[in-house]
């Protein structure tokens, strides 16, 4: 008798060989307990090693900043893995195979490369697989197959996640545009579409949910804000004084700010300042905040800000603009994609507002909320850091009233936001009266850019804040 596989319904796993020689028919009874058939390279698992895929931009190494498993763990498909920060963005490694998670190649702060195992994980070769294949010889799936999506005769590259979040929520990915590197559909994408769609507003991920502020009736009262900039915080962890000197590497976000401030040093810096009257605007948002919180929106100066820049950019393009290497080119930007710099715990990091000029100022306000969220969990992904064309950085809320701000190339312009205070001025009849100042500092590619364009352009955003009802006029 030659049989090629046997299979059983409860015990006996399948095998395979070329030739099994005659024997007795007892030789098949078994009970529930006993296994006369077995193959050590079935009843235990296939160990696979899971590499580190390429993140994009140009990205070799990354450090691990948070591990979500432990050696002994088991992982399904999409599961979160580990986090990793380079030195453009943070990104969460997800598993692509069923399984235990066997060993771990990296510990936290190691520096991790592309293409380099990350984890080993022991697949089940029996689950989920037809009963005719060979379990041990399937190959595992590779990356492409996961990254890419045929829809209606075309490639659409997504990431297993983002193909599941799609999923969930019924979206087709070709009615997705995608910003990622070659047209790539991302998270953040996705979120925008169904945002579109329904009017919510969705996080990335659980760390950075967004949540609405409590009412005023449930909220505890604050000092006042004088009062509390002049009582210095207490330092959060005691101070340890080793006597001894550190090295340590320069690494993620704090490497990325070495690259840029050194190709900066390349560009002449005209500086700009004025002062702004934002007595109006303060008013403004007063009334506007509580309908804001309704919608669950925190709503700051800082999306006013930014839409007065864009309605001012319309006007002189030349300030949204990128001169390529050669200084023989200036490339005009159709999108106004307004960097915001923020402080955390990470660094510097300055995610922008894509397409500004064609979102309100609850717009503005709901995407400024969502990167603040995602910035403070250290979960920006790398489409929110990229693309910047224009840069506000609002100093202000730590304190200072100047500063001389460094332009990020390749942009042409960057503007420093000082601290609002409440100082004397003269009215045009001459009284005096209580106004609310704040202080502006531009700095612009002086190869490109005249001071008198920048002065101009100033002149204009400004009127558009000391006069706040006249940007009706010009809102799309």
């Amino acid at each position: 008798v030659c049989i090629h596989r046997v299979r059983s319904c409860s015990s006996i796993r399948f095998i395979k060989s070329k030739y099994l020689c005659v024997f007795d028919k007892s030789a098949l009874k078994f009970s529930h307990q006993q296994r006369l058939f077995r193959t050590s390279a079935v009843s235990c698992g296939q160990i696979v090693q899971f590499k580190l895929s390429d993140i994009g931009e140009g990205i070799t190494e990354v450090t691990v900043k948070e591990w979500y498993i432990k050696e002994g763990d088991s992982v399904s498909q999409f599961d979160s893995i580990c986090e990793v920060q380079s030195d453009k963005a943070s990104v969460t490694i997800t598993s692509r195979y069923d399984g235990v998670i066997r060993k771990l190649h990296y510990s936290i702060d190691d520096i991790a490369f592309v293409g380099k195992p990350l984890v080993d994980i022991e697949i089940d070769a029996s689950k989920g697989v037809a009963p005719e294949e060979d379990v041990v010889e399937t190959p595992p799936m590779s990356h492409e197959e996961h990254t890419h999506q045929e829809i209606k005769g075309h490639k659409t590259l997504a990431t297993p996640a983002v193909r599941r979040l799609a999923m969930e929520n019924n979206i087709k990915l070709s009615e997705v545009v995608g910003t990622g590197k070659d047209n790539r559909i991302l998270k953040e994408d996705i979120l925008n579409y169904l945002a579109k769609q329904t009017g919510a507003i969705l996080p990335l991920s659980p760390k950075a949910e967004i949540v609405p502020p409590p009412r005023k009736t449930e909220a505890v009262p604050a000092a006042p804000r004088d009062k509390a900039r002049k009582i210095p915080l207490p330092v959060s962890r005691p101070i340890a004084f080793s006597g001894k000197d550190k090295t340590e590497p320069v690494t993620g976000f704090q490497k990325a700010m070495v690259k840029t401030m050194s190709a900066a040093l390349k560009i002449p810096h005209f500086g700009y300042c004025d002062e702004i009257d934002l007595t109006q605007l303060v008013q403004l948002r007063e009334e506007l905040k509580p309908l804001a919180e309704i919608r669950g929106v925190k709503l700051s100066f800082m999306p006013f800000f930014i839409k007065a820049a864009s309605l001012g950019l319309l006007q002189y393009p030349i300030l949204n603009a990128s001169l390529d290497e050669n200084c023989q080119n200036v490339t005009y930007k159709a999108s106004h994609n307004i960097g915001v710099a923020m402080d955390t715990e990470q660094g510097l990091i300055v995610p922008n507002v894509k397409n500004v000029q064609v979102c309100s100022v609850f717009d503005i306000a709901v995407e400024l909320n969502r990167l603040q969220s995602l910035g403070s969990a250290g979960q920006l992904g790398t489409s929110d850091l990229t693309g910047g064309t224009f840069t506000l950085s609002n100093i202000g809320t730590i304190g200072g009233t100047y500063a001389k701000p460094v332009i990020l190339p390749p942009e042409v312009a960057i503007g420093a936001l000082g601290k609002i205070q409440v100082l004397p001025r003269f009215n045009g009849k001459g009284e005096v009266f209580k106004a609310q100042i704040m202080n502006v500092s531009w700095s612009a590619d002086h190869r490109i850019i005249d001071g008198a364009t920048m002065a101009r352009f100033s002149n204009l955003w400004k009127s558009y804040l000391e006069n706040p009802a006249s940007m009706l006029l010009d809102l799309k």
